[in-house]
Parts: C-alpha cells; sequence; structure tokens
C-alpha cells in the first residue's frame, strides 16, 4: 500500500497512492480535483484551519474509508462533520476525537451519510446527548468498534439500551468516565451483543452494583483487567461510604461471567481482590 505524505513543505497536486498523511499543514488548496483512490486519511496535529481543511478534502476524496482526525486543540465543527456525512458514504473507520465544539447536529449527519462506519471515535466530545447518540445506532448499524469515553452527557443507559438493539455486531465498547449508567444500561448493552469481547468501565464501577455479562462468551480477560483497574481507582470513595455506613450502598456486588469461556481464573480474581466485600461471582465454566 503506498503513502502519501503532505507537510507544510510539501504540497502536491496529484495523488496517486491510497494513503493520505497530512501533519501541521497550514494551506488547504494542495489536492486539485477528485482522487478515488485514496482510501485512508490521516490529518493530525494541524494548529490551525484543519476545518477549513476538512471542507476542502470532503468533495476530493470520494472512496475515503479511513479517515482520523487528531487535534491539538478543538477545531473541528459541524459543518465539517456534515461535509464528511454528505461525500464519505463508504466511509468504516471515523476519528473525532477531542472535538468539544461539535453537537448533536453532527451525529445526525454521520446517521444519515455514514451508514458503513464500523469503528467510530467520539471520546471525549462531551455535548453530544443520550438523545442523538441512540438516532446514530439507528442508522449505523455496523458498527462494531465504539469509543465513548468521556461522553458523559451521551452516555445514558436509555443509550446503552439503544446500542443493544440497533447494533448487534459490537464488538468493542468504551465507557471510561461515564458516570451516568446503571446496571440495567450495562445489561442491556451486553445481553444485545453477543460478540461483545471488550468493554471498558474505568471509573464506572463505583456506580454498578451487579453486572450481568451471562453468555457473552468472546468477553476476554482485559474487561475483567477493566473492572479491577476501575475499582482500585476508586477505592478511596468506597471507603468513604464505609465510613459514613453506606457499606452496602457503593461497588460492586454481583458479577454474572456464566458461560464467558474465554475467561481465565486469575483475570476474575482480580476482580474478586479489588472490591471491597466478597462479590458474589456466577460463573458456570470449567477452568
Amino acid at each position: 500500500m503506498g503513502t502519501y505524505w503532505t507537510s507544510p513543505t510539501s504540497r502536491r497536486s496529484e495523488i496517486t497512492s491510497s494513503r493520505l498523511i497530512i501533519r501541521n499543514i497550514r494551506g488547504c488548496d494542495f489536492l486539485n480535483g477528485s482522487n478515488d483512490k485514496v482510501h485512508e486519511a490521516y490529518v493530525m496535529w494541524c494548529k490551525k484551519n484543519m476545518n477549513s481543511l476538512v471542507l476542502s478534502l470532503a468533495p476530493k476524496l470520494v472512496k475515503l474509508q479511513t479517515l482520523v482526525l487528531r487535534q491539538d486543540n478543538p477545531q473541528l465543527e459541524d459543518n465539517a462533520v456534515e461535509a464528511i456525512a454528505n461525500h464519505f458514504h463508504e466511509l468504516q473507520d471515523l476519528d473525532l476525537s477531542k472535538s468539544l465544539k461539535l453537537t448533536d447536529h453532527s451525529l445526525y449527519s454521520l446517521a444519515r451519510g455514514c451508514t458503513s462506519l464500523t469503528k467510530l471515535n467520539l471520546s471525549g466530545c462531551t455535548s453530544f446527548s443520550d438523545t442523538a447518540l441512540a438516532y446514530l445506532t439507528r442508522f449505523c448499524r455496523k458498527l462494531k468498534v465504539l469509543n465513548l469515553c468521556g461522553c458523559v452527557e451521551a452516555v445514558s443507559d436509555n443509550a446503552l439500551q439503544a446500542i443493544g438493539e440497533n447494533c448487534n455486531q459490537m464488538q468493542s465498547v468504551n465507557l471510561g468516565w461515564c458516570e451516568n449508567i446503571s446496571d440495567d444500561g450495562v445489561m442491556s448493552l451486553a445481553y444485545g451483543c453477543p460478540d461483545l469481547r471488550t468493554l471498558d468501565l474505568y471509573d464506572v464501577c463505583v456506580h454498578l452494583r451487579s453486572l450481568g455479562l451471562y453468555y457473552c462468551r468472546n468477553i476476554t480477560d482485559r474487561a475483567m483487567y477493566s473492572l479491577a483497574q476501575s475499582g482500585v481507582k476508586n477505592k478511596h470513595e468506597m471507603w468513604r461510604s464505609v465510613k459514613k455506613g453506606k457499606f452496602d450502598e457503593e461497588g460492586l456486588r454481583s458479577l454474572n461471567i456464566s458461560q464467558c469461556t474465554y475467561l481465565t481464573p486469575s483475570a476474575v480474581q482480580a476482580v474478586c481482590d479489588t472490591f471491597l466485600r466478597s462479590i458474589l461471582v456466577q460463573a458456570g465454566i470449567r477452568w
């Protein structure tokens, strides 16, 4: 696979390779005409003009399948995502992480124009609502990897229920720092996504009392260690609850991993060792 690099000192008007990598470029006029040979584009660390750059690229790279947009400071706006949705109908992998300026309008645009998405990174996008995220899942049903770390307003039990109902091919979900969810939301996700392999709940489990992953046969040790790590970080909160006489109100109490055949004893033991109480583990598997 060929790669075309462009930088402030390298601007070509014709691209013949399948990968475009743009680092810290100021101008947006280096690409003239459309190019259907470029399938991947990585736009990284542009200090300014990234929004204009995306608006310029969108009509020209109509066969794009992967688009990674990495920002030092938030630059992307809804009109750039709308352009992505209007032109990149074959897009499968999209990284919009740390796009703090984006609103629900962007998710509605993606739902209309990028229905082939299988991987979507929205980590750090704090302005999305759970209504818009649920709407997105109704149309982007091929999603397999979804990073929602830090999307505190978008991730709710209703949103997780929508993911479980609409995205049954989902394999990996990152819910780190999303504290507005309960057992019901996580269980809806687990039951609705039988292919789920990775579930990152960093900084979440202090709010969960019961987690059911019954028959999620693709769940691996990584999910268990994520639970354990979350518990370690939040032990001070659990101890505070103990001191206040609220020992029964906080912390993971029940974990159902029946038929999760990929899990090893050491990973499950890490979860048991982390939480203060002796949690009830339903395994039903032989090791």
